[in-house]
This record gives C-alpha cells, sequence and structure tokens, in this order.
C-alpha cells in the first residue's frame, strides 16, 4: 500500500504546511497558524505595543500592519475602538500608555465624524498627564496636522476642564516632551480661562513668572493659605531661587513639590529625598528606589524602607496608580542587581525592598480567582522567546512569560509548569519515572516554585538552552506520560514551526486518547497576526500574554 496519508492527513500535519481544510497563514516564522482578526489585533497592538518590534519582524514592520489593522477597525466600527481604547488605557493592561495614545490620534484623524467626536470626548480619559497629551499632539500631527476646531476644543478642554490645582500639578510636574509644552499648546488652543486661577497658570505658561504687585520674586505670603491652588507653582518658582537643599527641602514639605520641581543641583542631597518621599507618587516611588538606595537613605532598617514596603504593600494604591506588573518586574530585577539598565548609578540592595517588589508584582493583578482545575503551564524557551518585550528593553519574553506563569500558580494547587522548545527531530525517552523529550532541548519540567522570588526564576530561566518553537511539546508530553490535565496554557509569542503536527491536532489526539474535554489558552507575547489556537475550536482561546487582565480571563475561560 502506497502510504499517502503520510502526506496529507487532518490529524497529523506538519507545522511547516496548512492543516487541508483549515483556514491557516504562513507566518513569519516558516510555520503556517491561524490569523487573528482585526480586533484582536487592536488588543494586541494596546497591550504590547511594537517598540523593538520581535524576533521575527521589526518595529517598523509591526507598527504598519498593526496601525494598518487598527485603520480597518476604525472603518468599521471606530466608536468602538475608541471605547476599546479607554476600556484598555483605564484599566492599565498596558506597560505603555503610547499605542492607546496613537490609536486615538488615528481616530480623532482618521475616523468618521462620530468617531472623532467620542475620540476627543475620550482624550481627557486617555491622556492623563501632561506627557500623555504631548505624546497625543505629536501623533495626531502625523495624521493630518494639529489644526480643525475639534482638535483646539479638545485641547482647550484638557485645561478648562481640570481645577486649578490639579491643573498646576500637571503644568509645573510635566512641563514639555516631544518638542512641546504648554506654551506651544496654549497658544495654538487659546483657551477661555474660567477662573482667575486658570488665568494666572495660563500667563505663566505662556509669559513666564507674573504677580499682580508686578514685583520679579515670588514670596511665600502670597499663598493665600494651605489650600491655595496655585501654592505648587509658587513653590516651583521659590525653589529655583533657593540657596539650599535645607531650604528646598522645606519648600518640598511646605508647597507639596513633586521630585521634577527640584533644581538638578540639589537632587543627590538626602534631605530633599526625605522630604519627597512621603507624598512620592508610587510610579515615581518604584522609578526612584535605587537613586535613594545610592544616597543610603535606604537600609533594612530605616524608615524610608518601612515606608516602600508600605506603600508596595497596598494593592488598592498599586491599582489605583495603574502600576503595571512588568513596570515592577522590570524594578525589581534592576534593583536586585544593584545597577540600572542605562547609566553608571550603582547601589546596595536592601533586601526589605526586593521582598516588597516581590510581594507588589502579584498585588499588581486584581484578585485572580482559582479554578481548581488541573493546569499544565507550557513555557516557550525557543529562541524566539529570547527577543526583548516589546516596550522593555531589558526584559525577554521567556523571563516574562515565567512571571506570567507564576501567577497562576500562586493561586492554583494542581499544575505543572514546563519549559518546551523544538529538540532537534529526537523522540521521547524514559527519564526516571516519566518520559522527557530527549536532548539538550525539547521539554522538560521547571523546578520553579511560586514561593520562589521572581528574580530567582529569571535568572533560572536565562539558563535553559534554547531551540527551535514547537507549542505542541507540553500536550504530546502530556499524553506521553498519562498525565491528566483539563486545560493547557501556553506562553509563546504565537509562532510555532518547528512541529510534526499543529497543536490542534496535539489537543485533539489527546482529548480521545485521554477521555478528557482538554482546553488550551494561548497566551501571546507578541505584537503579531497569529496564534496557534483555532478560532473554530470553543475549548482553545487567544489571550494577550502582557495584559493584566490575563490571569482571570484565563480563570474564567477554564472555569466556564
Amino acid at each position: 500500500m502506497q502510504k499517502l496519508h503520510e502526506h496529507f492527513s487532518t490529524k497529523k500535519t506538519s507545522q511547516t504546511a496548512p492543516i487541508p481544510g483549515k483556514q491557516q497563514v504562513k507566518m513569519r516564522s516558516g510555520g503556517y497558524g491561524f490569523a487573528v482578526d482585526d480586533w484582536t489585533q487592536l488588543e494586541r497592538f494596546l497591550v504590547l505595543g511594537t517598540e523593538g518590534g520581535t524576533y521575527y519582524a521589526s518595529a517598523k514592520e509591526l507598527t504598519k500592519s498593526m496601525a494598518t489593522a487598527t485603520l480597518r477597525c476604525i472603518k468599521k466600527d471606530g466608536p468602538r475602538v475608541v471605547r476599546t481604547i479607554v476600556a484598555s488605557s483605564q484599566a492599565g493592561r498596558a506597560a505603555k500608555n503610547d499605542p492607546a495614545l496613537f490609536a486615538l490620534a488615528m481616530c480623532t484623524k482618521l475616523g468618521d465624524q462620530q468617531t472623532a467626536a467620542d475620540a476627543y470626548k475620550a482624550l481627557p480619559l486617555v491622556a492623563r498627564i501632561g506627557t500623555h497629551l504631548f505624546h497625543f499632539v505629536e501623533y495626531a500631527k502625523a495624521f493630518g496636522g494639529k489644526g480643525g476646531g475639534g482638535f483646539k476644543r479638545a485641547i482647550s478642554r484638557w485645561y478648562t476642564d481640570k481645577d486649578a490645582g490639579r491643573l498646576a500639578y500637571q503644568m509645573v510636574k510635566y512641563q514639555q516632551r516631544d518638542g512641546w509644552s504648554h506654551r506651544d499648546l496654549l497658544r495654538l488652543a487659546h483657551p477661555v480661562a474660567p477662573t482667575d486661577n486658570h488665568n494666572v497658570l495660563f500667563h505663566w505658561a505662556v509669559r513666564g513668572w507674573e504677580v499682580e504687585d508686578k514685583q520679579d520674586e515670588p514670596r511665600a505670603d502670597m499663598l493665600r493659605g494651605p489650600d491655595d491652588p496655585l501654592k505648587q507653582l509658587i513653590g516651583f518658582e521659590l525653589a529655583k531661587r533657593a540657596a539650599s537643599a535645607k531650604h528646598v527641602a522645606q519648600l518640598v514639605q511646605d508647597y507639596d513639590l513633586p521630585r521634577e520641581c527640584v533644581p538638578t543641583e540639589y537632587l543627590n542631597d538626602v534631605v530633599v529625598w526625605e522630604a519627597l518621599l512621603p507624598t512620592m507618587p508610587i510610579t515615581a516611588l518604584i522609578r526612584n528606589l535605587g537613586k535613594m538606595t545610592s544616597l543610603g537613605m535606604v537600609t533594612n532598617t530605616s524608615a524610608a524602607a518601612r515606608h516602600i514596603q508600605q506603600v508596595l504593600g497596598d494593592q488598592e494604591r498599586l491599582i489605583k496608580g495603574r502600576v503595571h506588573p512588568m513596570s515592577i518586574l522590570m524594578a525589581l530585577e534592576a534593583y536586585a542587581r544593584g545597577r540600572g539598565f542605562k547609566g553608571s548609578l550603582s547601589w546596595n540592595p536592601a533586601g526589605r525592598v526586593v521582598d516588597a517588589l516581590d510581594a507588589a508584582f502579584y498585588l499588581a493583578f486584581k484578585a485572580v480567582k482559582p479554578t481548581g482545575k488541573r493546569l499544565c503551564l507550557g513555557l516557550d524557551i525557543s529562541g524566539s522567546m529570547s527577543h526583548p518585550v516589546s516596550g522593555q528593553p531589558f526584559l525577554t519574553c521567556y523571563e516574562a512569560s515565567a512571571a506570567m506563569a507564576l501567577v497562576t500558580a500562586n493561586v492554583e494547587t494542581t499544575y505543572e509548569i514546563l519549559g518546551f522548545t523544538a529538540g532537534g527531530g529526537a523522540g521521547f525517552v524514559q527519564i526516571g519515572n516519566r518520559r522527557g523529550y530527549y536532548g539538550n532541548t525539547g521539554v522538560l519540567p521547571l523546578s520553579i516554585s511560586p514561593r520562589q522570588r521572581l528574580d530567582d526564576v529569571v535568572r533560572y530561566m536565562q539558563g535553559l538552552p534554547m531551540g527551535g518553537t514547537d507549542a505542541t511539546l507540553p500536550i504530546r508530553w502530556a499524553l506521553a506520560n498519562k498525565v491528566e490535565i483539563d486545560a493547557f496554557v501556553t506562553y509563546t509569542d504565537s509562532e510555532s514551526w518547528a512541529g510534526p503536527e499543529h497543536v490542534t491536532q496535539s489537543l485533539k489526539e489527546y482529548r480521545d486518547k485521554m477521555g478528557i474535554p482538554a482546553k488550551l489558552v494561548a497566551a501571546a507575547f507578541a505584537t503579531n497576526e497569529y496564534s496557534v489556537a483555532d478560532p473554530d475550536d470553543a475549548g482553545q482561546m487567544n489571550v494577550c500574554g502582557l495584559d493584566t487582565a490575563t490571569p482571570n480571563i484565563i480563570s474564567d475561560f477554564i472555569s466556564d
């Protein structure tokens, strides 16, 4: 008999060819997978961005692809795009807000009248701080300039809808970015000041310091009380003229000044940082941990360390501050190693702070619900996963995948954590009392415990061997070892090419032979157009790997 079925079968098809009868596309890796729709591409773009590109595509190529998909969504249903952008940005699903601002700018300039109106209305919800506003204006310029009545009215409302105190904080803290300043935007939009205090702020931004009595120097006695909306503006001007670090520290306390208001020459003085710390926003606190430690201010027994531990242990504050877990992971890795990823700053890390960052990573996710199911968490450790996470150039995809898997493992009781990568065509062999994949690469149970610190897990993952990508391996391993699994969760870059069969075929075989209606969740760590999950199978789902909502989405899906 001629074995024709070995060359054309719906049961086993090499990943370098499409499954007969399935609508698959050739991926950049050379393998075949399922194309995700434009709305999924939009969500991946909003969560992951394209900065740094992926292992298979440059940032330029990805941005063009994702922007084109976003534009198709805008043409199909622009208001829905705006709602999606707002929901993603407001929930803090992404480590960076730039993709949301970029997509919103597209809506204002490339959408229909209703889409543009909705986008302009949503501007303060997405551009929450001055830096966001400057980014948005620069993006909008690329899509048709900075003119138009709708554009100018939206910019005006960004300034006039805020109370004077909140606006003063924004204007002194975020003074300019991307070649734009508040002076530029106020002269462009010509907002009408709703109050006398707004009028003072507008004049200050456009013309510089002016006071009613025409004196050149601001005076502390100008304050009309501790709740004066303009106190930070006055404090900022006083700080410019301060004669000592002690004087600056007193101004920080009296006028509630942020770090950006401190003259550069005083940013190496402990007394200034001690004044800043009690009211420092949580994102600024995380960003400046190394600096404060380098000055000797943060030690295991210091009051500063106790305060930092308390702040990082406040889940409500973390979520309200939209602190993304990956930002904490990056801070943890940098802080624990005692030096930043850039520059020459170094410090002796305080163990108490390292532990606080480790705990904060889990707290940055809203409470994850356990499924009570038997799970297999498969971490792709192939060569493509060595590429940095988009927007996080010092964190690789496989390190981030381990961190995400730990979030699930911390709330579940029954699970396996496997690392997988193509093993050069070798087969399954007996290893101890279980069968493993032969060779230096393949599939292997990882000695990762949810009780380990994240920085320890990252170091462990850095030492694992890498090869090609075969996302079927966790499923085939479970079948070879007769391990009962209710759901497979794979963390990959959504490209698989090195296996003898497709993931959906391996899953079907596992279901048939084990008699378990196992589910598959494919968590993507790359902004691309592909997925290994079959969209026609209700038991398979594609999600975004760096989304703060991912752990609960997975939990809900697995738990029905």
